[in-house]
């Protein structure tokens, strides 16, 4: 299913480098007022007020916010049943459509309105407005021309174990640490597809909301499981519903991987204890909309690069 009504599909009618969490609380108090004060007053804007402040989990949000330029317009978007994006002057940003949360705040149309502006649903509590609000910030940040720079690497082929080679698996990609270290502690946010294959060579605890499999403990056992982890990957999904800025700050020991399309590809992230950004990049707009207004899953994956970031040296 695509995007069946008016209020879901506006095609149809609707610092880089290292650093530690203290900078980053210094970068964000500064942002944090500025990002939202383009929207605040004007007729039919996106504002959460209450979140500006410089203290507070808001402050990942604003700066990541605030970095984006005020000139970018927003073109088009879909909210998904599987997938969202948002095309804007920039390009085009995808993010897993995430059910749940509150009731819409915001009924309006949002073509036409400022890319910084509309990725400030990424702090609503409306998991679906948050999946926009998300998709809007990579249609900034997933940009070749930022990440070219920074030594950014797309879709490279992962040797694994048994000679076969993968298309940019973030978890393969790390295997090689992580069983060189040597029982290390393995915790996953999100059960993602054959992450049992970790139990090869670490111990493995998957943090997931249904728990189905012998590994797998509920969210909420984060605060236990989590401090004691060498590595940690996390689903970008955890910046739409809100718990990103907690796993980060109780991953301060471990080496945390954020993975997947709706990872937002941000070098600030870095300064937040993340070592690895794995997520993507849309290379094929038009096969990208398509998908996501058809729930084409097949041509949803054709249309993305896969994209890895990895935190500089310090």
């Amino acid at each position: 299913m695509g995007c069946a009504d008016e209020s879901r599909c506006g095609a149809d009618a609707l610092g880089k480098g290292a650093g530690t969490r203290a900078d980053a609380a210094a970068e964000c108090a500064g942002a944090g007022t500025s990002a939202a004060a383009g929207s605040a007053g004007a007729p039919g804007a996106i504002a959460f007020p209450g979140t500006d402040g410089p203290c507070g989990p808001w402050r990942l949000y604003n700066h990541l916010i605030a970095g984006i330029p005020e000139d970018v317009a927003v073109r088009d978007y879909c909210l998904g049943t599987h997938w969202s994006y948002v095309t804007a002057d920039s390009g085009t940003g995808v993010s897993f459509t995430t059910s749940g949360g509150a009731k819409r705040g915001y009924a309006g149309d949002l073509r036409g309105k400022p890319l910084r502006e509309v990725a400030q649903l990424a702090k609503s509590w409306c998991f679906e407005e948050a999946s926009l609000g998300v998709a809007a910030l990579n249609a900034w940040y997933s940009q070749r021309a930022l990440l070219d720079p920074l030594g950014c690497i797309y879709d490279a082929a992962v040797e694994v174990p048994d000679g076969t080679v993968r298309k940019m698996d973030a978890f393969e990609m790390w295997r090689p640490e992580i069983a060189a270290a040597g029982d290390a502690s393995v915790v996953v946010v999100g059960h993602f597809p054959h992450v049992e294959r970790i139990e090869e060579y670490a111990r493995l605890t998957v943090l997931e909301r249904r728990c189905s499999q012998a590994n797998d403990v509920p969210d909420p056992a984060c605060e236990y499981v989590i401090p004691d982890a060498n590595y940690l990957f996390m689903t970008g999904v955890t910046l739409i519903n809100k718990t990103a800025p907690r796993l980060l700050d109780l991953a301060e020991g471990a080496k945390t991987i954020m993975v997947g399309p709706s990872v937002v590809m941000a070098p600030f992230l870095f300064k937040w204890g993340v070592e690895m950004l794995a997520g993507s990049v849309v290379a094929d707009p038009e096969k990208a909309a398509f998908a996501v207004k058809n729930g084409a899953g097949q041509f949803f994956g054709e249309a993305l690069t896969m994209a890895a970031l990895k935190r500089p040296e310090a």
